[in-house]
């Protein structure tokens, strides 16, 4: 089998106004993501990580941030699509592992949901999608609340 490995990662900076939205999970908080689309940058994540291991490019040639049709767009959606042009150019999805970088919420009530979504999405089984979620000890942007990131890796295979 030819195995290809990706990595993607993403960030938004917070934003007053917008719903936070991880993993197509509506998580009740403060402040939202600023974005173009509706900024899930678990998704995002993974997204890039499969674009990339199937050398396609990135999320921004399939989505361009200027481009209307993608204004406040479900990511959820957009992934199912990027999943399909991943089986349409001849290769199957083993796993993704996913990994926020937040120091506010906590998400380890909403990971579950994350998984479960991702996974419909993606039309895996759940035990194919990994979600963590870790600080950085209130260091760096993501310390100081400014923003939060992503990082995912995935493995695809053409038999």
């Amino acid at each position: 089998m030819n195995f290809r490995i990706g990595h993607g990662y993403d960030v938004h900076r917070y934003a007053k106004g917008r719903k936070l939205i991880l993993g197509g999970v509506d998580i009740p908080f403060e402040m939202g993501l600023d974005g173009h689309s509706d900024a899930d940058v678990v998704v995002h994540a993974v997204m890039d990580s499969l674009i990339g291991a199937a050398a396609l490019g990135d999320i921004g040639v399939f989505f361009p941030d200027n481009d209307e049709k993608y204004k406040g767009a479900d990511s959820i959606e957009l992934l199912k699509y990027v999943c399909k042009v991943i089986r349409d150019n001849g290769y199957e999805i083993s796993n993704i592992d996913a990994t926020i970088i937040a120091q506010a919420p906590k998400l380890r009530p909403y990971i579950l949901n994350m998984r479960e979504n991702i996974a419909s999405a993606m039309n895996l089984d759940i035990s194919s999608v990994s979600v963590k979620a870790t600080t950085e000890e209130k260091l760096g942007f993501t310390g100081s609340l400014e923003g939060l990131s992503a990082h995912c890796v995935a493995l695809i295979y053409k038999q």
